[in-house]
């Protein structure tokens, strides 16, 4: 494929985050109060740049393997750490922070609602700039039949989502703890090669919202196998991770002994 066609993949990706960042620029100048409307609406936002740019992410992979969809996800990624602020469009965040008691059980729902229909919605534009088929790799893509990327049972599917979320979830919260130069690049390293290490299985997507605005109703599985694989798969990992992490051995392995030593006094 021409490089013309990953420059204009390119572009619709960078053009995705820039109108992301202009419509969170709004949002802050008209909703002035606090409170959970502006929340939903960051969380709305960054779901829908999330899987904006996946969707076209999805068009690099197939033309242009992996390793390039690895350098434009882990710049991505890169990205929105840097521009997202509190919002995650990722539900099991919430659901974590209501096992910790940071937040209630409504806001975990109004958020991954918000979530999903960020995400979800999104798509519509995506199919129209594939229908204008700009790019030799469009051609044909708006309104084919999509197919799933779970090339495993979804069992152990949901196995490698699970363990896969729960690498990242730990990686993410020694990190958080550490503080080290250069953290947000390690996080987005770690994260894109846990991707790209589960891509070939069951699509590395570790992010329930993301894996349903992306497959849901897709030829390759039913919709209880998708909500196993990346909803139940990916969450009970996440979950899982708040627990592991407080265990000696684990905090000891991660992050000195010295943590593990004050976990004991806890």
């Amino acid at each position: 494929m021409s490089t013309t066609a990953l420059g204009i993949s390119a572009l619709f990706m960078v053009g995705c985050c820039a109108l992301a960042q202009i419509a969170r620029v709004i949002c802050r100048r008209l909703v002035t109060r606090e409170g959970l409307v502006p929340i939903l609406i960051n969380e709305a936002i960054a779901a829908a740049e999330l899987c904006a740019c996946c969707f076209e992410l999805i068009i690099v992979a197939d033309n242009f393997g992996v390793s390039m969809y690895a350098v434009c996800l882990f710049l991505l990624t890169i990205w929105w750490g840097r521009v997202w602020g509190d919002a995650s469009a990722c539900p099991y965040t919430h659901m974590e922070d209501v096992v910790e008691g940071r937040t209630s059980f409504k806001e975990m729902a109004l958020r991954s609602w918000a979530e999903l229909m960020g995400g979800c919605c999104v798509y519509r534009v995506v199919q129209v700039f594939w229908w204008l088929e700009l790019a030799e790799t469009h051609r044909g893509r708006a309104f084919e039949t999509c197919n799933a990327d779970l090339q495993v049972s979804p069992y152990l599917g949901a196995v490698i989502e699970g363990v896969a979320t729960l690498l990242c979830r730990l990686a993410s919260k020694t990190i958080s703890e550490k503080e080290p130069r250069f953290g947000s690049y390690i996080d987005s390293f770690i994260g894109t090669s846990l991707v790209v290490a589960a891509f070939n299985f069951s699509g590395g997507y570790f992010n329930p919202v993301l894996a349903t605005a992306l497959k849901w109703g897709c030829r390759g599985h039913t919709h209880l196998e998708h909500i196993i694989v990346y909803w139940i798969g990916a969450c009970a990992g996440a979950v899982l991770s708040i627990p592991v992490f407080k265990v000696p051995a684990v905090r000891r392995l991660l992050l000195g002994e010295g943590a593990a030593s004050k976990s004991k006094q806890e």
